[in-house]
């Protein structure tokens, strides 16, 4: 008999880390293959700097069938059409099929611009959700540039990614501040967080008193509590919602230029799938990162179901960070070894927060014990130092990348020393 397949969907993030990880953690009991629709990696979090051109897309993305090569991972850019659970088979894009003994997914989201009339790049504002979306950002700023006029920057009902778009606003002003034409632009922030800060984590440390000041000394409005109703060309329609649910303001808001992430959902591929995915498509897993219903899949990532950390009057979802990713990876790595040796899964990921966010001249750092409250570790901090941070993160992200590698034995030993762990012991 052959060995077992594992087959990873998805080549993003949590998709690549966890590959390299499942092959170092199975080695060669188990073959492995990762399922993408793309065959370059992106490094999502420097995508709001290349919409203003501090960055070319091809400077934020790896080329990955030769990763995959040198490592003995299986690969193919055909993409899934669809999962059939029940068959253990992924149908791919092409007409083809794969049969897996495991499957780990790891798709991230579907982008639900559709769910708000012109919202998302075929409407009537930019985004920054992939590297494509954000490279037309960047030609829809040249031209914004030459005719300067109202910024509106945020995050619509429902979505679950709140730090890109505290950072895409504040990077707007530290260019339009160095183009000298910021006196010309009013910029209004949009989100539907009940507080300025919320994160979609109900803050982390002093995150609400940290983003006030921020957009409070750049001189940027914010509505909160907000649900857009419908974008036209230049006009954006706001209802701000009271405690009650209620609506108690209206806003219409005139924009040259807009950048609003997103509610996020399953892709098409794995949702509507009995016992697999809850009503949004997003994944069920269990504390070990394991689909109850179908224990031969795992997930991680931002396609995993997470519920929100409490009643909000405009619906608001929890963000999947990068080192909470990680640490799913992790997880999933170790728990695919103890079944392959006919052991019961017993790895957790902490879901650890590390985050930092960029300013273009600053930034907001923030670290969350677990991610969910209540915490061990709520920590927020601010400064220069903050923006260096992630520029040198950038690089070294990229390298690991490039070289197939997930956790390299000194950053394993530099977490160690910061008290920060991937998996619950």
């Amino acid at each position: 008999m052959g060995k077992p397949l594992i087959v990873v969907l998805g080549a993003g993030l949590g998709g690549a880390t966890a590959s390299f990880e499942i092959k170092a953690a199975v080695k060669d009991r188990a073959d492995v293959m990762v399922v993408s629709d793309s065959d370059a990696y992106s490094f999502v979090p420097s995508n709001p700097w290349v919409a203003v051109r501090w960055r070319e897309p091809e400077a934020i993305q790896v080329h990955l069938p030769p990763v995959f090569a040198k490592k003995k991972i299986g690969f193919t850019s055909v993409g899934a059409k669809r999962l059939h659970a029940g068959e253990k088979r992924l149908e791919l894009n092409d007409g083809a099929s794969i049969s897996y003994d495991y499957l780990v997914i790891a798709t991230g989201p579907d982008l639900a611009f559709d769910e708000i009339e012109g919202l998302g790049p075929q409407g009537h504002t930019v985004s920054v959700c992939q590297t494509s979306h954000a490279a037309a950002a960047a030609d829809a700023f040249d031209a914004f540039v030459e005719q300067p006029g109202p910024i509106v920057v945020g995050a619509v009902q429902g979505a679950s990614c709140y730090g890109p778009a505290y950072e895409f606003a504040l990077i707007l002003d530290t260019e339009l501040r160095k183009r000298k034409i910021r006196d010309r632009v009013p910029m209004t922030f949009v989100t539907a967080e009940p507080y300025i800060g919320h994160l979609g984590l109900d803050g982390v440390g002093d995150t609400k008193g940290l983003l006030e000041s921020e957009l409070r000394d750049r001189h940027i409005k914010w509505i909160t509590n907000a649900r857009v109703a419908k974008v036209e060309a230049g006009l954006m329609h706001v209802e701000e919602v009271g405690e009650d649910g209620a609506v108690k303001k209206t806003h219409d808001l005139p924009f040259g230029y807009s950048m609003m992430l997103p509610a996020f959902r399953g892709v098409p591929a794995v949702r509507n799938i009995e016992g697999l995915a809850n009503p949004r498509g997003f994944i069920i897993v269990d504390k070990h990162q394991r689909n109850p219903a179908f224990p031969e899949i795992f997930a991680l990532g931002v396609c995993v179901a997470i519920a929100p950390t409490g009643p909000t009057p405009v619906p608001v979802g929890v963000p999947k960070t990068g080192f909470m990713i990680e640490s799913m990876s992790t997880a999933i790595a170790a728990n695919l070894a103890a079944v392959l040796e006919e052991r019961e899964p017993t790895a957790e990921a902490t879901w650890n927060a590390v985050c930092l966010a960029d300013f273009g001249d600053g930034g907001v750092a923030f670290v969350a014990q677990p991610q969910i409250p209540p915490r061990n570790v709520n920590w927020a901090s601010s400064g220069k130092w903050v923006h260096l941070a992630k520029v040198g993160f950038e690089k070294y992200f990229l390298r690991k990348v490039r070289k197939g590698e997930s956790e390299p034995f000194y950053e394993k030993l530099a977490l160690h020393v910061m008290g920060i762990r991937k998996l619950r012991f």
